[in-house]
C-alpha cells in the first residue's frame, strides 16, 4: 500500500512537471504572438504615416486600403479605417523615442489602445506602459489606474518617509505612494476604523491593485504579544520585492503625531518576534484620511523606524484639478529657476 502510494505521488509530481512545461510554453507562445502583432501594427502604421506625410496618400486612400483589405481578406480583423488610423497614431507617437520597440511589445495591443485614447503627453504614455509591464496589468486594471489619475498623483506626490526607511529600503519610495484611492469602497458617510478595515478586506483584489501587485496579504488584526499584553495590527502584508513585512495602520481622521508612536512599537515587535532571519526590517504605513505635510515632516524627522504617512480618498480625483495643480507647480519651479 505504501509503495503504491509513493508511486502514485511520484507519477503525480511528473504530471505536474509536464503541466508546468505546457503552461510555460503557452505563455511564451502568447507573448510571441503579441510581439509579432504589435510589430505588424507598427509597420503598417509606419507605411501609412510616411505615405500621408509625403502627400503620396490622402485620407481617401486610407479608406480605400481598408476596403481593399476587407474585400481580399475578410477574415482579417482590426484593419478597418479606424484601426488603420490607430496604427498610424501608434507609430507617430513613439517613433522618435530611441530603443522603444522592445518596451512596446511587452504589453498587448488592447493596452496600447487604452493608453493612446486616454492619455495626452508622451511622458504620461511611457509612464503607463512601464507600469503595465512591471505590474502585468490587464486592460481593465490599466484603465482603472489611468482613471485614478495615477500619473498626475505621482507628479504631485509630496512623499515623506523617515531617513531610516530610505537607508534600510532604498527602493521603498518607488513602491509606496503618497496617496491611495479606494473609490470602489461603499462606505457610509460616517464609518469606524473597524468598518474601513473590514470593507477593505472585502475588496482585497482591488486594494492590492491600488497598493501594487507585489503585496501579499497576511492577516487582519494581526496579534502581537508583548509581555502580558496583546496588540493588534490593522492589516499586515508582505512585499515580495522588498522582502519584508508591511504593517498598515488605518485612521479615519487626519494624521496626528501620536499615531507614529504606536506604529513604531508595532514595528519593533514585528522585527523582534515575527520577522524571519532572511527578511529585511519591517515597514510601517499610517493610512490616514488626510494629513498636513508640515506636521508629517516634523513627526518623521526624528523617527528611528522605517515608516511613512499616506492618505486615502474614497472617490476618484478630479483630473482637471490635478492638472491645474501641476501647472501651478511648474510655474513655481520656473519662477525659482529664473530668480537671479
Amino acid at each position: 500500500m505504501n509503495i503504491r502510494h509513493i508511486t502514485k505521488a511520484g507519477i503525480s509530481n511528473q504530471f505536474e512537471d509536464i503541466l508546468h512545461i505546457i503552461q510555460n510554453a503557452r505563455i511564451k507562445a502568447l507573448q510571441s504572438v503579441n510581439e509579432h502583432l504589435v510589430n505588424l501594427y507598427w509597420q503598417v502604421g509606419e507605411i501609412i504615416s510616411k505615405k500621408v506625410a509625403s502627400a503620396a496618400w490622402g485620407n481617401k486612400t486610407v479608406d480605400e486600403l481598408a476596403d481593399y483589405i476587407r474585400k481580399n481578406n475578410p477574415e482579417l480583423k482590426g484593419f478597418n479605417r479606424r484601426g488603420l488610423y490607430r496604427m498610424k497614431q501608434f507609430y507617430e507617437c513613439y517613433h522618435q523615442i530611441e530603443n522603444v520597440s522592445s518596451m512596446l511589445t511587452q504589453i498587448s495591443w488592447s493596452s496600447h489602445l487604452t493608453i493612446l485614447s486616454k492619455t495626452k503627453t508622451i511622458e504620461e504614455k511611457k509612464f503607463y506602459i512601464n507600469l503595465a509591464i512591471h505590474e502585468k496589468y490587464s486592460v481593465r486594471e490599466l484603465d482603472r489606474q489611468i482613471s485614478s489619475s495615477l500619473f498626475e498623483r505621482q507628479l504631485l506626490s509630496d512623499k515623506k518617509v523617515t531617513t531610516v526607511l530610505t537607508q534600510l529600503h532604498p527602493h521603498a519610495a518607488d513602491v509606496f505612494r503618497d496617496s491611495y484611492v479606494f473609490e470602489f469602497l461603499d462606505l457610509p458617510s460616517v464609518y469606524s476604523e473597524n468598518d474601513l478595515r473590514n470593507i477593505l478586506l472585502g475588496n482585497l483584489k482591488n486594494v492590492i491593485l491600488e497598493l501594487g501587485k507585489d503585496f501579499i496579504f497576511v492577516a487582519k488584526e494581526f496579534r502581537l504579544q508583548v509581555g502580558t499584553h496583546d496588540f493588534y495590527i490593522d492589516l499586515l502584508f508582505y512585499h515580495r520585492d522588498l522582502c519584508c513585512l508591511v504593517a498598515f495602520e488605518l485612521k479615519t481622521v487626519t494624521f496626528k503625531p501620536e499615531f507614529l508612536g504606536q506604529l513604531n512599537f508595532y514595528l519593533e515587535a514585528l522585527d523582534r518576534d515575527i520577522k524571519k532571519q532572511h527578511e529585511k526590517p519591517s515597514i510601517g504605513v499610517l493610512l490616514c484620511k488626510g494629513k498636513d505635510s508640515e506636521v508629517v515632516e516634523y513627526a518623521l524627522s526624528r523617527s528611528l523606524s522605517p515608516a511613512m504617512i499616506a492618505e486615502y480618498s474614497l472617490k476618484l480625483p478630479d483630473k482637471k484639478l490635478l492638472l491645474d495643480k501641476l501647472h501651478q507647480l511648474e510655474d513655481y519651479q520656473n519662477d525659482i529657476k529664473n530668480t537671479p
